[in-house]
């Protein structure tokens, strides 16, 4: 439920006029904005330029996508 009530929360950061959204178009965002992120997490595993050696960067690009989506991935990704 936490990656629902974060998806939500930044699609309604974005929202100029909070009265005017209905819960279909809500409804309809919400799963255009998870398809999105589907589809760029489908590309970066597709990818097959890279060797082994070089897949911690496409986990690096799968958090990127969940943090875009306004969800973390906890303290692991915190390599600085």
């Amino acid at each position: 439920m936490e990656l629902y009530e974060q998806i939500l929360l930044k699609i309604l950061d974005h929202q100029t006029e909070l009265s005017s959204v209905d819960s279909q178009e809500l409804k309809e965002r919400f799963n255009s904005e998870c398809y999105r992120a589907l589809q760029k997490i489908q590309e970066i595993l597709k990818d097959d330029t890279l060797d082994d050696s070089q897949c911690f960067y496409k986990i690096e690009e799968i958090i990127c996508v969940f943090e875009s989506i306004g969800s973390g991935c906890g303290t692991r990704h915190d390599f600085g």
